[in-house]
């Protein structure tokens, strides 16, 4: 299992706080009013837009919060300087780490993430330094009762891999076959937990449970900046590191 499945998988177990909350849908907001600005406001025609508003209903986000961000996008000045930035480093242990931000001042969001890393035991590298341990894919997660019956499925409907969870099913595919595969699924009555383009890692680090544990809360920390819209890495943990960082996610790695 990939390091953004076991990262991913334990976020959603966490579960999100209302301030938490309150900061995806902003992000969200910059994500969709972005798109609008990039490719315009028509869902049928804006590939990126789809993503962004199918990400924002994934996440529970209030419809009223959607169509306020596409006229916005449209019509207002809001967001107009937004520009998207690559940040690429290491973390605790050498594991990969690749942010994908949107800001208005490329100066003061270098600074805080190059300060964010170095207290967390990792460091802020050049572009291109970790970018090719990367590819985009369309990664699906489904809930599901009987994940083996369903692979099968999903394999004759064109997925690249499968990855079986507790209770679930990650699926990767290319990114043009996202929109279809989902659609699929969705045919079947099956519920999707989220469904966008993502950087999945082609190889990946097993970090020691120290690392790991570092890892973790830096990861963290990155993605609560608010220009930060995307945290990626190919770092995988050792089970008794995700116990530790579920009891105690805020506590100071020293294990």
């Amino acid at each position: 299992m990939s390091g953004h499945s076991k990262w991913a998988q334990i976020k959603r177990q966490k579960g999100v706080a209302d301030t938490r909350r309150g900061q995806l849908f902003t992000k969200l907001s910059q994500e969709i009013m972005h798109s609008v600005r990039k490719g315009g406001s028509s869902l049928e025609t804006n590939f990126r837009l789809r993503l962004a508003v199918q990400k924002a209903r994934d996440n529970n986000m209030p419809l009223e919060n959607i169509e306020r961000a596409i006229k916005r996008g449209a019509g207002g000045t809001e967001g107009v300087n937004l520009a998207e930035v690559t940040y690429e480093g290491y973390g605790p242990g050498g594991a990969a780490i690749l942010l994908e931000a949107l800001t208005d001042n490329r100066n003061r969001t270098a600074a805080e993430v190059r300060s964010l890393f170095s207290r967390g035991g990792g460091s802020l590298g050049e572009n291109g330094s970790v970018t090719w341990i990367f590819e985009p894919k369309g990664v699906i997660t489904v809930e599901t009762v009987d994940a083996e019956e369903l692979a099968f499925y999903v394999i004759d409907a064109g997925a690249e891999d499968i990855k079986i969870l507790d209770s679930s099913l990650e699926i990767h595919t290319k990114p043009e076959d996202l929109e279809r595969l989902r659609k699929s699924l969705e045919e079947r009555n099956l519920t999707i937990v989220s469904a966008e383009v993502l950087m999945v890692p082609k190889n990946i680090v097993m970090l020691e449970e120290k690392a790991a544990l570092q890892t973790l809360r830096l990861l963290d920390k990155l993605e609560e900046l608010d220009e930060v819209q995307r945290v990626f890495t190919n770092a995988d943990f050792p089970d008794e590191a995700l116990v530790k960082y579920r009891s105690h996610p805020s506590a100071e790695g020293k294990g």
